[in-house]
């Protein structure tokens, strides 16, 4: 019994034994299925990683196309919102369908930098938010479409006349506090009427029709404004030109 017993045992072991030897660790498993699979040609059928690329709406097209500039390129910290990408504009519709970002003539991008610079410089934390800047005639042909015929087509230019925007020499803007809020300026951008005017601010004052914090942000936004060298018009507090209109006619191409 006792000579069977050892005969079973001394099988037994050798049995493991076998088993050992046929069978590596599970970690050095591992390390040859990994070097089995590195081992494997990469089928060319097999399905590749793709590379997402953004394309460019036509709009950005034809504004690099004519040199024009996108402003945050420049300086990223300006703020953009362009209100005819969205219905938050007179006309309640969607003027730019496939536009995000705000292209200006360089010379004009360059000056609205040095706006920016000065804000910051001056107020720390507030910025410029642009709300429109350069604008194709086609564009313009479609504001001018839903004002023509009524009261309001005093307010909008005739793309035959061409404008500054048209030659992205002309921009909309406004400025925001340390929280990103709009200053109050008394009125919303695009509105038609007086309260928009800049020259008779202290009578509209007087009328209530402003109020003295309402005047000062517009004083900052015109103040850093006018020291990079832009020039304000008298019915739009936010609409800023980089030069004459003669003068981009002369120098410049206008925006199909």
């Amino acid at each position: 019994m006792a000579n069977s017993l050892i005969k079973f045992t001394g099988f037994f072991c050798l049995f493991l034994f076998f088993i050992a030897c046929n069978n590596p660790p599970k970690q050095q498993q591992i390390a040859d299925l990994s070097q089995q699979t590195a081992d494997v040609p990469f089928s060319e059928n097999e399905p590749q990683p793709v590379m997402e690329i953004e394309q460019k709406s036509s709009l950005v097209l034809l504004f690099d196309s004519l040199g024009l500039v996108d402003i945050q390129q420049l300086e990223p910290s300006i703020l953009v919102e362009l209100k005819y990408a969205s219905t938050d504009n007179f006309t309640g519709k969607v003027i730019y369908p496939d536009l995000r970002q705000a292209y200006l003539h360089p010379v004009a991008a360059a000056k609205l930098v040095k706006a920016q610079q000065l804000l910051q410089e001056q107020y720390p934390g507030f910025s410029l938010l642009v709300y429109d800047v350069a604008r194709p005639l086609h564009i313009q042909q479609r504001l001018w479409e839903s004002v023509e015929g009524t009261p309001l087509s005093r307010y909008v230019a005739h793309p035959e006349k061409t404008g500054l925007h048209n030659y992205g020499m002309a921009v909309d803007v406004t400025v925001t506090d340390t929280l990103k809020i709009p200053l109050d300026m008394g009125t919303p951008f695009d509105y038609f009427g007086k309260k928009a005017g800049i020259n008779h601010e202290v009578l509209l004052l007087m009328e209530g029709l402003l109020t003295k914090e309402q005047i000062k942000n517009r004083h900052i936004l015109r103040n850093v404004m006018r020291q990079a060298g832009f020039y304000a018009i008298e019915g739009e507090w936010w609409h800023f030109n980089a030069c004459s209109l003669s003068e981009a006619k002369e120098k410049n191409t206008v925006i199909e």
